[in-house]
């Protein structure tokens, strides 16, 4: 599919960077004039997936690095894509379930897929062990004008 604009970041798997990641993908998706509750969509489905790396790929440790490609795809269509290449998941199906953890000494509601698929139109996982994860979300959004006007 052809890309009208892309934005690709990598940076460290820190606690600090998660509110970046999620501004980042919002400033970006604004060229579309959005509105706020797609905005609000957006920015829920990329904490998830960017609080997975931190949190999962490399179990709170600060080292690694996190990768947000995002692109401009035709027909307002938002993709999204995070990256790491930490610990990864051996069974994604498993990992899809809702409140799995890979880590349940923590009191945290899972790895979160249910709540991205909730604000994306497709989501996709992919995970080798031992060589990292990707989340792959699309999203199209309306225009903030569109759904004021009807059309």
């Amino acid at each position: 599919m052809h890309t009208i604009n892309e934005l690709k970041c990598t940076f460290p798997a820190r606690s600090e960077n998660e509110s970046f990641a999620r501004t980042m993908v919002c400033a970006f998706a604004a060229q579309l004039d959005p509105t706020v509750e797609e905005l609000a969509d957006l920015r829920t489905a990329v904490s998830e997936a960017v609080t997975n790396c931190i949190v999962h790929a490399y179990r709170n440790t600060g080292t690694g690095s996190i990768t947000v490609t995002v692109r401009l795809l035709p027909d307002s269509v938002i993709y999204v894509r995070i990256a790491d290449k930490g610990c990864g998941i051996a069974d994604i199906a498993q990992a899809m379930t809702p409140l799995y953890s890979s880590a349940p000494a923590e009191e945290r509601a899972g790895l979160g897929f249910t709540v991205m698929q909730s604000f994306t139109d497709r989501l996709a996982v992919t995970s080798k062990p031992g060589r990292g994860t990707a989340v792959t979300m699309r999203k199209k959004l309306l225009h903030g004008s569109e759904q004021e006007t009807g059309g």
